[in-house]
């Protein structure tokens, strides 16, 4: 379980975080959705320890992200930005294989690469493997920086926009991926999402945010709904319910 108690994260005079608290279970998929500016890339930062906080702790699995060991904390939480540099030269392979750093500080065993060709498959990346990062499309390396991740093997798993760059097919294919990850890796995998309704689908539980504050949290059934969703993002919209999912209607 990841606890969030009274988290508050300033930059400058102005509040990005207020006094966030909350726990997210373990397993499946929690979607953290609100507008642009809302905080939430800064908390998923902060619970993954690219951010400090001002005040209040993180927890996962009992381990305070602050004070707890690097290589003990990389062994149970990994983390993807939102804007990621890595050298353009590197290949697919070895930049998953990064995601291993952890267990062979850089000394690849026959279990890393077995690792590696399994994270590759899994995002249907094995034909790629040889190429460079440059030699790619956007959604690919997006592809690959998620098969880091998941390449480092940890319980939690935090992505910060996953489906950036991702053409409608290939974003379908990512959030299906996850979920298989969640359900039959058994992680438990926490993304920044703009798609409400990807978020609706996919999810096990939402967390909205707005103006730095958490607003709504629960499930899709208990937060898709047009009054929520409308003080959340501050869109006219309606609910459908299409083969038992619920979809928010706003393009008009």
């Amino acid at each position: 379980m990841i606890t969030i108690d009274n988290i508050v994260k300033h930059y400058h005079d102005v509040v990005i975080l207020d006094k966030i608290t909350t726990t997210i279970a373990k397993g499946g998929i929690t979607s953290i959705i609100g507008p642009n500016g809302a905080g939430k890339s800064t908390l998923l930062s902060i619970i993954g320890r690219l951010l400090f906080a001002d005040s209040g702790t993180v927890s996962v699995n009992g381990l305070d992200v602050v004070t707890t060991k690097s290589a003990k904390l990389a062994k149970c939480l990994s983390i993807l930005r939102q804007e990621n540099q890595f050298n353009s030269r590197l290949t697919v392979q070895e930049l998953v294989g990064f995601g291993r750093y952890p267990y062979s500080k850089g000394r690849l065993t026959v279990q890393d690469q077995e690792k590696i060709t399994q994270s590759l498959s899994f995002l249907n990346l094995l034909d790629l493997r040889h190429r460079f990062l440059d030699e790619l499309s956007g959604g690919q390396r997006q592809r690959a920086y998620v098969a880091m991740v998941l390449c480092q093997d940890t319980e939690y798993v935090l992505l910060d926009e996953p489906l950036n760059n991702l053409d409608m097919k290939h974003a379908v294919a990512m959030m299906k991926q996850l979920r298989k990850a969640a359900d039959e890796l058994n992680k438990t995998i926490i993304l920044v999402i703009h798609d409400i309704n990807f978020a609706s689908v996919y999810s096990d539980n939402i967390i909205a945010m707005k103006n730095g504050t958490l607003c709504y949290q629960g499930t899709p059934q208990e937060l898709m709904k047009a009054e929520i969703l409308e003080d959340i993002f501050d869109t006219p919209l309606t609910i459908k319910q299409i083969d038992d999912q619920l979809i928010a209607m706003y393009y008009r």
